[in-house]
């Protein structure tokens, strides 16, 4: 405590020598930027709001002299949020020359007030867009532009877009496990699909049925460039292609509302953070240009994903996420833990232990975490009476919570499955098992017994385990264990990190 203690008072005594130095206007920029790295940290921010008030000091310092006095004042009041400095960022980005000073200020009046100068930005904003802009002066000019966007849209000045294209024809791609695409493409009643090394590709005339389908993780549309370009071509090749592309004719014929579409843009791995961000800031800028701003680039608030993907030569794959298609599929699932799986891979898993269920069963998950595998396994056969337990408290309360959203009556008990007793079997018992985590391989050879143990003595004649786990050794060795039990069918889910699904006969003990 005494060293927490010191250690505050070292940063409080810094911050008063830093105020102390602009007060006596020596050193600014570095003073201003030291300043702005202190406030990072919760409590030295709130001292310095404390210290500084209205910010008389620093906002007498956007009109001094040196340019980056002005640029630092201006982003150091944006990063305190100081709304009585709005009226002086305005008047000084007003009178303000120095182009990479204007976009800070825009900036900053954006964090602090600008909505008595909504008239006034919207003006400057459409002059800005219908000016020809020298090559020399489009960096700063698209830092202005992107601000005052960002302060329009957040006033309603731009419209959301309402999804129209249901109707329309469509080339599509489901996304999902490689191994098990066949389930998406037998529910697709097109007769032209196929399945690809990334998803399931098809060119469907009604989209409705295609977002009832669960086995599917993203649905994503394909864009075809005029002419093949690779990552070597470099980013304003690539922007030129995609703002050539049939991505914004798409975008118009699928939504009722005209353009600007507002994009971020995502790359795959295979390069730095740094090369990534370079690169698609660069496209992301070109295509803003030769879409006419039709298509922008809002990644704080877009409506669009425009995927890259590139194959082993690095030509270049792009793909369309629309944000604005309503996906209810998944819309129960409004809580869930770091451990919980995906709706759509527990859909997955359900279809393919499907031929081994039944209507009306009893079923029992005794590792429920947030409820999405008793979920996904009633969407799929209706159930008549359901059991979830899990260890996890939170984990048991957002699955009361998603399993209410779906309309499911479970009863969810928080206890340890082997101390769980019931009157009567159940004829199910589905379970995504537990990661080892922290036990030793003994503790979990010792709990994959006791699983086992308890199920036998739970489940009814003729019923059936249905587990997911990544201890291939361990469940099989149960299995020869226990003579009750006999794999009846095995998947592997990831090979990478060897995860199966195992459908699990159970017979009468002794027969």
């Amino acid at each position: 405590m005494t060293e927490l203690f010191a250690v505050k008072t070292n940063q409080w005594n810094r911050i008063d020598a830093l105020l102390f130095q602009i007060r006596q206007q020596e050193d600014l920029r570095k003073a201003l930027s030291e300043l702005r790295a202190a406030i990072k940290e919760e409590e030295s921010y709130a001292y310095v709001r404390e210290c500084l008030g209205s910010g008389d000091e620093v906002r007498r310092l956007l009109f001094a002299e040196d340019a980056k006095v002005r640029k630092n004042a201006a982003a150091l009041l944006g990063d305190l949020q100081l709304e009585e400095a709005a009226a002086d960022l305005y008047r000084a980005w007003q009178k303000e020359e120095t182009l990479f000073v204007r976009g800070t200020m825009l900036g900053a009046l954006e964090k602090t007030s600008p909505y008595p100068y909504l008239s006034e930005l919207q003006e400057y904003y459409e002059l800005l867009c219908e000016k020809e802009i020298p090559e020399d002066e489009k960096k700063h000019a698209r830092e202005e532009i992107h601000v005052l966007e960002r302060i329009l849209r957040r006033e309603g000045k731009e419209n959301r877009h309402t999804f129209m294209g249901f109707g329309e024809k469509l080339l599509i791609l489901l996304t999902g496990n490689r191994d098990y695409q066949y389930l998406t493409a037998q529910k697709l009643s097109t007769d032209r699909k196929k399945e690809t090394s990334l998803g399931v590709q098809a060119v469907v005339e009604d989209l409705e049925p295609v977002l009832h389908i669960r086995t599917f993780r993203e649905l994503l549309f394909p864009i075809r460039l005029e002419q093949a370009v690779s990552y070597e071509d470099g980013p304003e090749r690539f922007g030129e292609a995609l703002a050539e592309s049939k991505l914004l004719p798409l975008l118009k014929r699928c939504h009722k509302e005209p353009a600007p579409f507002y994009f971020r843009m995502d790359m795959g791995n295979g390069f730095s953070l740094e090369e990534r961000s370079r690169y698609m800031k660069r496209a992301a800028a070109v295509i803003e240009e030769k879409s006419a701003r039709k298509l922008r680039n809002a990644p704080e608030d877009y409506e669009f994903e425009i995927r890259l993907r590139l194959d082993k030569a690095k030509k270049i794959h792009v793909f369309l996420k629309m944000l604005t298609i309503p996906m209810e599929r998944f819309d129960y699932r409004k809580g869930s833990i770091s451990t919980s799986i995906h709706p759509s891979a527990a859909a997955m898993l359900m279809e393919l232990a499907k031929p081994w269920l039944k209507e009306r069963a009893q079923i029992l998950d005794p590792c429920c975490g947030v409820g999405t595998m008793l979920v996904e396994r009633h969407k799929l056969l209706p159930a008549r009476e359901i059991y979830g337990i899990d260890t996890f408290g939170e984990a048991v309360e957002k699955a009361r919570m998603n399993t209410a959203e779906a309309g499911m009556h479970v009863n969810f008990i928080h206890k340890d499955y082997l101390d769980f007793k019931h009157d009567y079997p159940f004829d199910e018992i589905i379970a995504n098992m537990p990661a080892r985590g922290k036990r030793t391989k003994e503790e979990q050879d010792l709990f994959y017994k006791g699983f086992f143990d308890k199920s036998e003595e739970l489940l009814a004649p003729g019923g059936i385990l249905v587990l997911y786990s990544n201890e291939n050794g361990f469940v099989k060795k149960q299995i020869r264990l226990h003579p009750a039990f006999k794999l009846c069918q095995e998947y592997l889910i990831r090979e990478k990190e060897q995860f199966y699904l195992y459908v699990i006969g159970y017979r009468e003990r002794g027969r």
